[in-house]
């Protein structure tokens, strides 16, 4: 399963890298709207690319950045990340041998430092978590112990995303259409299996 999976990710990282949302920084609403894009099906699950849009026009993330969090709706784990990495672990004790990356039921998400060798990378990661206006934030997640198919595949629910003396707050997680990708060249267009959007907006300052 670990061969299988290392494949999926290169693969992933090798088409994403080329890819970019024909949706991606063309909303006016003024907030942060995070979209998890389930790209392919796994054994046990799926990979997905999430991604962090700010659409604040004149607000953004500074350093240290960026946290994302939500909770699984069944008993999901982490399998591998990619451009981001979780905070915890949590208790992984009833898997042997190949252990997730996270086993917790509400894991926390930060982004990865600049100068991250370029075999942990995907587009637009690796920022320390700041996140300037207009500007999008993404990682590579490989999700386990989940639905396999677009029926059975179910939605994280109670996002947070927090920054630095910001106080946001995140709506219900939604299933929307899938976003479409357009390669760099212009000359070709795939899409998401599923896009799940949830959006997020300033509160207060602390």
């Amino acid at each position: 399963m670990k061969s299988l999976f290392s494949g999926i990710i290169i693969l992933l990282l090798v088409s994403f890298s080329c890819f970019t949302s024909s949706e991606a920084l063309t909303s006016n609403n003024e907030n942060i709207t995070i979209k998890w894009d389930l790209m392919t099906w796994t054994p046990d699950g799926y990979v997905a690319v999430v991604t962090a849009y700010n659409y604040q026009k004149q607000r953004s993330i500074p350093s240290p950045g960026w946290k994302m969090s939500w909770r699984w709706a069944r008993q999901e784990v982490i399998w591998s990340m990619v451009g981001a990495k979780t905070t915890e672990q949590g208790d992984c004790s009833k898997y042997k041998g190949n252990i997730p990356k996270s086993c917790v039921r509400k894991p926390t998400v930060v982004d990865l430092l600049p100068g991250t060798p370029y075999n942990q990378q995907v587009a637009n990661c690796c920022k320390g978590g700041v996140l300037k206006p207009d500007l999008a934030s993404s990682f590579q997640i490989t999700v386990g112990a989940a639905g396999t198919s677009n029926s059975t595949a179910r939605m994280a629910v109670n996002f947070m995303f927090t920054a630095p003396k910001q106080v946001y707050i995140c709506g219900p997680t939604k299933n929307v259409m899938p976003t479409k990708f357009i390669t760099s060249d212009r000359r070709r267009t795939t899409s998401a299996l599923m896009t799940w959007n949830i959006t997020c907006v300033f509160y207060k300052a602390t």
